[in-house]
């Protein structure tokens, strides 16, 4: 999965599998995290979001299925 850096004080950079609709989330501290069924507009709002981290908490956290990778 291809990853994009984002700017943010605790998300180091997040990817986006198109065809598993899978999000994949990497942290600054080194742990990563996979959300399943992610629709793509989330992952488009997350790129584009003033904050990466309360956008996450806001939409993924929560709601998604996930596995820690």
């Amino acid at each position: 999965m291809e990853m994009t850096n984002v700017d943010s004080s605790n998300v180091a950079a997040i990817g986006f599998d198109e065809s598993s609709q899978t999000l994949q989330v990497e942290f600054k501290n080194g742990t990563a995290y996979q959300y399943f069924d992610v629709p793509e507009a989330i992952y488009d709002g997350l790129l584009s979001a003033a904050s990466v981290g309360q956008y996450l908490h806001q939409h993924v956290k929560g709601i998604y299925r996930y596995s820690r990778v």
